[in-house]
């Protein structure tokens, strides 16, 4: 599937295996941890830079996305309102998807938010579902993995967990935005860890206002 104005490949010095697509390809892994709001702000975000985005959400996560509806004026009540920032979307329960191969190019993968129960699985290799498969696959290929974490307090499974995930590759992120870019609204703050997020692929919203950077 062709995309208009692809948005161009920036060098970036994190990059475990630098993929040979001429556009940037990025799957999304919503699962069933509160925090629908980041993974809808980075949708829209990497729809605005016309990124290639494979979206796959969990049951749990379908769940969580109502009961989280007054979050936000436009917070998502149903999966169609992710849904319609992605390209290309999958079923949680189609392992045969193209994105459950290595061999279908991708820059990588977020899961955001990233629930303890999916965790725990890239943790040990498990992949049960579309979301662990391709969290999987995305390690096993030396591509980037990001976890955006949204639980407290921490339990010490859940910390062995994360340190388990980091050692096999993973990039461990929480969803906890800054203040010194003085955010006036719940927009700027999610547009923090959007910006965070992204700058682990090398790409920039310009949306947060960085550290000692005019």
């Amino acid at each position: 599937m062709a995309f208009p104005a692809p948005f161009p490949r920036l060098p970036c010095s994190r990059a475990l295996h630098p993929c040979t697509l001429s556009f940037v390809r990025i799957i999304i892994g919503v699962t069933g941890g509160s925090g629908i709001p980041y993974a809808q702000d980075l949708l829209r975000a990497l729809q605005e830079l016309n990124i290639e985005t494979h979206l796959i959400v969990t049951a749990g996560a379908a769940r969580v996305i109502s009961a989280e509806r007054s979050t936000l004026e436009e917070q998502p009540g149903k999966v169609t309102d992710l849904e319609r920032f992605a390209q290309v979307v999958h079923s949680d329960r189609d392992l045969g998807a193209s994105v459950a191969s290595g061999s279908f190019r991708t820059d990588g993968m977020v899961i955001v938010p990233c629930s303890a129960s999916t965790l725990a699985k890239v943790a040990l290799g498990l992949g049960d579902n579309l979301v662990s498969r391709a969290a999987h696959v995305t390690l096993k290929e030396r591509r980037r993995l990001v976890l955006v974490l949204r639980e407290d307090p921490l339990p010490r499974p859940m910390l062995e967990n994360m340190l388990r995930a980091f050692d096999a590759g993973a990039t461990i992120m929480t969803a906890s935005p800054g203040f010194y870019h003085a955010p006036e609204s719940v927009a700027d703050m999610l547009g923090f860890v959007t910006a965070r997020v992204l700058d682990q692929f090398g790409l920039d919203t310009g949306r947060m206002q960085r550290w000692g950077e005019a």
